[in-house]
């Protein structure tokens, strides 16, 4: 019968790293299973850079989206505060009519072409 030691993940897990070093020196199953736990440790320091450097271009894209955004509503705040006309001109539920607009119209309310 063989008996395989499955004190690796319990001891890598709630074990300080002094104790986890002791029971490597004398168990060769659980050194096998830390060089795997190393390899893939390099593994993710090699992605590492690659992925950080994603999620900042990411974050300065939308910090970029969120400014222009401010940028454009504070200017079109400041353009309705600026031009009391225009801010009385065009309220809530108001509609404009060509005549509104400054065209020539007949009788009808309907744009005149050519007299």
């Amino acid at each position: 019968m063989n008996n395989k030691c499955s004190k690796y993940e319990g001891l890598f897990i709630f074990s300080d790293d002094e104790t986890l070093k002791k029971h490597l020196l004398e168990c060769e199953e659980c050194r096998k299973e830390q060089e795997k736990m190393d390899r893939v440790s390099e593994l993710i320091g090699e992605v590492k850079f690659h992925y950080r450097s994603k999620v900042k271009s990411k974050s300065i894209l939308k910090a970029a989206c969120v400014l222009m955004l401010l940028l454009f509503s504070t200017a079109s705040i400041g353009v309705m505060e600026n031009y009391e006309d225009l801010a009385d001109t065009i309220q809530y539920g108001d509609t404009l009519s060509a005549e509104d607009l400054g065209f020539p119209v007949d009788s009808y309310g309907l744009i005149v072409v050519g007299e």
